[in-house]
């Protein structure tokens, strides 16, 4: 798992970044299409000598920054991993092989970052993955047609649903036209604004063969935009078959402890 690149996606689910506070970080930020992602970042890079060279995904446990000061939220997400195939150090293929759950924890209010990066890779516990799988072909027709994305957020005085239950169709890009725009990004973005080179990091990083992608957060709902994580608390990120389970089934099966079948995705994690 180490040898893993981990990247992310700002911007890919309509209104997430200005509900999150962070769309003036991307003012200067332009796209060809208003609908286009901002922007990808690094969260983890295998052998990098800064701080994005800590593994920091853990399935189990997330681990909350040693600043106290330091607000963080739950970031519901989907994420892919994928095969890459280079030519002459460029990305030429990306192939998705599995889809998972994911939290991209993310600190809310570090006023030192300059780089989307710095809110992203806070401790050895940052991130996590639900358990994955296999995409049969991403693409319309496939498996990820079927999916939703929701979360929940349980303390010993609440249990809430944190993030809108979501279609995966409904990511303004997703299949081909996702997977384009990663590799145009992969291969041209240069350092700008809050986000970086990204052919640089690829190349520190040795030209992995193996990628991690979260495509983007979904919106919070009313009970979850405004409330920072907290030791105590569990976080659960759950991707779902839309045409086998409905919302209120999932929701109680969450509640309960129940165990649910292998093609439910589900991350759970105490914070710490």
């Amino acid at each position: 798992m180490n040898e893993i690149i981990g990247f992310g996606i700002a911007g890919n689910f309509a209104l997430h970044l200005e509900q999150a506070g962070e769309a003036d970080d991307f003012v200067l930020v332009k796209t060809d299409d208003e609908y286009a992602p901002k922007g990808i970042f690094p969260f983890y890079v295998n052998g990098h000598d800064s701080f994005l060279g800590r593994y920091c995904i853990d399935n189990n446990i997330l681990h909350l920054p040693k600043d106290k000061n330091l607000n963080v939220q739950m970031e519901p997400e989907i994420a892919l991993r994928c095969i890459l195939e280079y030519e002459n150090n460029k990305v030429i293929n990306i192939n998705p092989v599995k889809f998972c759950a994911f939290n991209d924890a993310s600190v809310r209010n570090d006023k030192t970052a300059s780089k989307i990066s710095q809110k992203k890779n806070f401790s050895t516990g940052s991130k996590g993955l639900g358990n994955e799988i296999e995409i049969d072909k991403f693409s319309t027709g496939g498996i990820c047609d079927n999916y939703s994305l929701v979360s929940f957020l349980q303390s010993k005085d609440e249990f809430i649903r944190y993030g809108e239950c979501a279609k995966l169709s409904g990511y303004s890009y997703f299949y081909q036209k996702l997977l384009e725009w990663i590799k145009d990004k992969l291969n041209t973005q240069q350092d700008y604004a809050v986000l970086e080179n990204l052919s640089n990091i690829l190349k520190d990083a040795n030209y992995p063969k193996e990628m991690i992608i979260t495509i983007g957060a979904t919106r919070y709902e009313e009970a979850g935009k405004d409330r920072y994580l907290q030791s105590g608390d569990i976080c659960y990120v759950v991707a779902f078959d839309h045409t086998k389970f409905n919302l209120d089934t999932i929701t109680n099966a969450i509640k309960s402890g129940s165990q649910l079948p292998s093609d439910v995705s589900v991350l759970r994690q105490e914070v710490r």
